[in-house]
């Protein structure tokens, strides 16, 4: 699973298009993040269809980086998303973006990205 950070213009609009362009392509989000800081935004995504998501993107000139994500199941109950966290914390592992991807009786679905030089001292 891929994350994309998009980053575009701060003002009325930029979210619609990069969403009606991600749509365009026949591609799901599955996860979003979007925050906005003075001139500038930023937008994290999950999708279903990273290739044609990564061609949209380039096509349209679109600044973007993007990096691996891991997914786990956590039981739904008090507790789980703090176990799990000082887990990683305990382990010296840095937690660089948590999303949420869906909720099931079974449990919760989350993709975790982690910075690059926790993921070179876990090779």
């Amino acid at each position: 699973m891929t994350e994309f950070t998009v980053h575009l213009p701060n003002r009325p609009g930029s979210l619609a298009d990069l969403a009606e362009r991600i749509a365009a392509v026949g591609v799901n989000i599955e996860a979003l993040a979007a925050m906005g800081m003075d001139e500038s935004g930023t937008v994290k995504l999950i999708v279903d269809d990273e290739a044609a998501t990564r061609r949209m993107l380039e096509h349209h000139g679109l600044l973007f980086e993007e990096r691996r994500v891991i997914t786990t199941m956590l039981p739904h109950r008090p507790g789980s998303v703090a176990a799990m966290t000082r887990r990683l914390a305990d382990a010296g592992i840095n937690i660089d973006a948590m999303y949420l991807l869906r909720t099931t009786p079974e449990g919760l679905e989350f993709a975790v990205a982690v910075d690059d030089d926790t993921q070179q001292k876990a090779s």
